[in-house]
């Protein structure tokens, strides 16, 4: 019975936050940062750079126990989101030489790289199925965020992890340019 309650829970959670997180996360950060912040350092560090991010709101969050992770744990999670979608934006930005990216491409691209179906057009059920995979990496590492310390060196850790591995598999896909159709 848990189960179930927890499944939809997560299904509506999902929801939520494809309808609405992904879209204020993308629109919060700044593109041109992230160009400036690859020309500056090269994406090797720049990567670095956010995976040591991620990890420290995964710190942060498994510090306390229950009632650190009740504040923590959402505020980690939008920031493993946050850092996953600046790495994936200054690789694009590397591998095209232009940083400005489109939403839809972008998660698509995303959605590539959770393995994630992704179509051509942005759909509502790509969008959940991505929520879902990013809430399900949560989920299988809260409880160890439990004990204190060795909460925090597993929230640390794992985003750390989470971040560098993201990393690898969108340098490794294939990036071409979209495709503009102009009708008159």
């Amino acid at each position: 019975m848990k189960l179930k309650k927890f499944g939809a829970s997560m299904k509506m959670q999902a929801s939520r936050l494809s309808h609405q997180g992904f879209r204020q996360i993308f629109d919060r950060i700044n593109q041109l940062n992230i160009k400036n912040g690859v020309d500056k350092l090269g994406i090797d560090k720049f990567i670095e750079q956010c995976a040591y991010m991620a990890a420290g709101s995964g710190v942060v969050s498994g510090t306390g126990g229950v009632l650190t992770m009740v504040i923590g744990v959402p505020v980690d999670f939008i920031n493993l989101i946050t850092q996953q979608f600046r790495v994936t934006m200054a690789i694009m930005y590397y591998k095209r030489g232009h940083y400005q990216i489109g939403f839809e491409e972008f998660m698509s691209m995303i959605a590539t790289s959770l393995k994630v179906e992704a179509g051509v057009t942005l759909t509502k059920s790509m969008m959940e199925g991505i929520a879902e995979k990013l809430l399900m990496i949560l989920g299988t590492r809260t409880a160890e965020r439990l004990v204190p310390v060795v909460g925090a060196v597993i929230g640390g850790t794992a985003n750390y992890l989470f971040i560098k591995r993201m990393a690898e598999s969108v340098k490794k896909m294939q990036l071409v340019e979209p495709v503009v159709i102009i009708v008159d």
